[in-house]
């Protein structure tokens, strides 16, 4: 990216069309304002077996399941994106399209919770589904709901859903265009009762859902009730979320990453952030924590948070690397501006690092990931001149219903699956896995490790891309 100017154009693109791949991603009725026209209505009885609606949603990558814990923290990362950065995507003319994104996870989300301790949290067979390479609109396989409840625990994933709610609340409860507090007081009532169901029901979900266990298990929920009682407390002041904050476990642990499994550091960056930091012991125990981490992000801690290729990318994991940087990024740049208005730098070690440094680092991760890098290609599905041309991704690979409306079978399906040459729609605004330690991609349809995009590793990048567009 040769020139400012040049690099400023390119995040702005760069961010539309990552808020065109959630329109990509939605599952129900998709409304007359769908942008992305290669994409039809899909999976309009799902819920019918309990005699819910459970229509709606994100997929959450390249199959057609509705994971419902990924999907509840993509919506709070999405929210988390408005709350730090709403006038910069509103400068940008992206906060609506943000907004939107936000509301359509949302509305599912407070269907899915059918009563106060009732939380449906996956549609569809994960299994099946993966055995059959079928666009959504001609699905066929079982589309079995799956919930928690008081006897079959789901504290984690209950308490991630609180979070999305809450956060969602924040975002909708502003009097500023866009603001709808009557929408938001619904989904804080949602949030409330979530929270003291997976607070007085305690165990982890796919010990109730074994269906999940090879796709989205949990390592534990002591992160998603802290983050859950952090964004109710922002929502509400209420006093009692704050005790919760000050009794909570692993304040100072510092984890090597933010994701749908793991959100401590995303919990203490927020309460920093939006300064909720409890006047006790914890409030340099967490702040340590976050620096701590945002040190081994920058290469200056100790490496927990992964290390440099030889072309310059942060590598922290081989499945879903990208989703690992762009979560690193957000909070980075979002601390950055913390930092700034505190006129303070980030101390690791004997090493003071300047606000404007932090910002460099994440420029410099998010100009790799769009194409400067070994393989000159970008990561961005749609974006630059080179881009993966095979992401793994069913409804992208398939002709679209538009064009040829007659149903295509499992079988049938895998033919495309299998064929070489490039999928059959652009997926705009998708960010692949990622290439490996060495920076090398292999673009191929089978490549899922690499080649398949999620929503929460898109989330957290248009936060990223509006501060680097509007400083």
């Amino acid at each position: 990216m040769p020139g400012c100017e040049t690099a400023q154009h390119d995040y702005a693109v760069a961010l539309s069309k990552s808020l065109l791949y959630f329109e990509a991603q939605r599952s129900g009725r998709l409304p007359p304002t769908q942008r992305v026209r290669w994409r039809g209505h899909s999976a309009l009885n799902d819920g019918a077996d309990h005699g819910v609606d459970l229509t709606g949603g994100y997929y959450d990558s390249g199959d057609n399941v509705k994971f419902g814990f990924p999907m509840a923290f993509t919506v709070t990362m999405l929210s988390w994106v408005v709350v730090e950065h709403g006038a910069r995507l509103a400068a940008a003319g992206e906060l609506g399209h943000t907004l939107e994104a936000v509301r359509w996870g949302a509305d599912y989300l407070a269907r899915a919770h059918a009563a106060p301790d009732t939380l449906y949290v996956q549609v569809g067979d994960g299994d099946s589904d993966h055995k059959c390479w079928e666009r959504p609109e001609d699905m066929d396989t079982p589309r079995n709901s799956y919930m928690v409840n008081p006897s079959n625990p789901g504290s984690d994933v209950a308490a991630e859903t609180a979070a999305a709610l809450a956060a969602a609340a924040v975002v909708f409860s502003t009097p500023a265009p866009g603001g709808d507090r009557q929408y938001a007081s619904t989904l804080l009532t949602h949030a409330k009762q979530l929270f003291e169901f997976a607070k007085n029901h305690r165990g982890l979900y796919q010990n109730s859902v074994p269906s999940v266990r090879s796709f989205y298990s949990s390592s534990g929920d002591e992160d998603e009730l802290l983050w859950a009682a952090v964004w109710l407390c922002i929502a509400t002041g209420d006093q009692k979320y704050k005790g919760y904050i000050a009794g909570a476990n692993k304040l100072g642990w510092v984890p090597q990453s933010l994701g749908w499994d793991n959100k401590f550091i995303g919990a203490q960056a927020l309460l920093i952030l939006q300064g909720k930091l409890p006047n006790d012991g914890h409030h340099g125990e967490m702040k340590s924590s976050v620096e701590k981490f945002l040190c081994n992000v920058v290469q200056h801690g100790d490496g927990s948070s992964g290390r440099l290729t030889p072309g310059g990318m942060l590598y922290v994991q081989q499945w879903e690397n990208n989703q690992a940087i762009t979560s690193a990024m957000f909070v980075l740049v979002t601390y950055a501006d913390y930092l700034a208005a505190a006129r303070s730098s980030l101390q690791c070690g004997g090493v003071s690092l300047p606000p404007a440094q932090l910002v460099s680092f994440a420029r410099a991760q998010v100009d790799y990931l769009l194409g400067k890098n070994p393989m000159r290609m970008s990561y961005m599905v749609g974006f630059g001149n080179r881009y993966p041309q095979q992401p793994h991704h069913r409804g992208a690979s398939l002709p679209s219903i538009k064009s040829n409306p007659g149903k295509i079978t499992c079988n049938e399906g895998s033919s495309y699956f299998q064929r070489p040459g490039p999928n059959s729609n652009v997926i705009d605004g998708a960010i692949v896995g990622g290439p490996d330690a060495n920076d090398h991609y292999n673009d191929s349809r089978a490549n899922y490790v690499q080649g398949e995009p999620s929503t929460y590793g898109v989330a957290p990048i248009i936060g990223v891309l509006a501060r680097l567009l509007h400083r």
